[in-house]
């Protein structure tokens, strides 16, 4: 008896990506990039393991074996972490999702995949940059140069608002308001889009930058060629400029700096300035406030405050309860009634 070949793998992805993502879930553009490099990884996985060009894949070339191993390749041979091994997953799953109700006949290969756990990982402190270290990184750019003013525009940015790097690096000229209060229009993930108030410091540095690009919208943050940064762009011009301050300001030297421990940054010196949590969350745009806890968490100085608050114990021999006297019998000490 023979038995009927799964479908091909391209044209369910096609309407994956085509009409699931873009028209039925209205998927933002991050979802979709995200789940396009996971498909990505896992195409090229697929050819490198099995040697099945990715255009002959077919559904049944993608069951749960192939998934774990692709899984575990992402931690060993990538040294990818939990949770990017998980959002890979999550990816996976969506899509797996999406087979059962297109090609119910592959329901038991669909549900195979989708019984595969999300792997548990531990939730390291959040790190950030104190307030000296930040100093130190602005005053890293060389400003007497068109790429330094602009990289010392994006990185006082970046801290100013507490933005994902994503968000700067596709800001436009429009999105900044100047006026009495100058403040930027920032659009987050999930479509949703804040407002956040800049310094006056902030606001003269971008005014000054914007008239150096000329009239006419545009990134505001282009790259040499005028085309908007990307986030890796954004992430070597940081390490470029941590790696000048660092000569200044040997702290840096221990710490793993990237785009997005600016933005902790920015959350935990707002908090030790005692900002609301909740205002904290409005600020970065965290769908929850339960997000923002973790700077709570971090925060040394801030259990420091709420410890002063709280009288350390008395010293010495405990007062007992009247009616209660000490005895000692033996090498023990007890408390009896009289």
């Amino acid at each position: 008896m023979t038995t009927t070949p799964t479908p091909l793998l391209g044209p369910l992805l096609q309407a994956f990506f085509a009409e699931h993502l873009l028209v039925h879930k209205q998927a933002s553009p991050q979802t979709v990039s995200a789940y396009r490099d996971a498909f990505r990884l896992l195409l090229m996985f697929l050819r490198e393991t099995s040697g099945i060009q990715p255009v002959s894949l077919r559904l049944g070339d993608v069951d749960a074996p192939q998934i774990l191993a692709f899984l575990e390749h992402l931690e060993t041979g990538r040294q990818n972490r939990a949770r990017s091994r998980n959002a890979r997953l999550a990816a996976l799953r969506s899509f797996f999702r999406f087979v059962t109700m297109r090609e119910p006949s592959s329901l038991a290969l669909a549900s195979r995949i989708l019984a595969i756990p999300v792997k548990r990982s531990e939730r390291p402190l959040v790190g950030y940059l104190d307030r000296s270290e930040v100093d130190a990184l602005l005053a890293s750019t060389d400003r007497a140069t068109w790429a330094g003013r602009r990289d010392h525009a994006l990185l006082l940015t970046l801290y100013n608002t507490g933005a994902r790097v994503s968000e700067v690096a596709r800001l436009q000229r429009a999105q900044v308001e100047f006026g009495s209060s100058t403040c930027i229009h920032l659009h987050g993930n999930g479509r949703k889009d804040r407002k956040v108030p800049l310094w006056p410091k902030t606001a003269r540095v971008l005014r000054a930058w914007f008239r150096e690009l000329g009239s006419g919208d545009g990134p505001a943050f282009p790259s040499a060629r005028g085309r908007p940064l990307t986030r890796d762009g954004v992430a070597y011009l940081l390490k470029r400029a941590v790696k000048t301050a660092r000569q200044h300001c040997p702290s840096l030297r221990a710490k793993r700096v990237s785009p997005h421990v600016l933005r902790h940054s920015t959350a935990m010196h707002l908090l030790q300035s005692g900002v609301d949590l909740s205002i904290i969350a409005l600020w970065l745009g965290h769908e929850s406030v339960e997000t923002t806890h973790s700077y709570l968490e971090a925060d040394l100085a801030t259990k420091e405050r709420a410890l002063a608050k709280l009288a350390p114990p008395a010293t010495g021999a405990p007062t007992l309860p009247r009616g209660i006297r000490a005895s000692s019998r033996g090498s023990g000490s007890v408390a009896t009634s009289r």
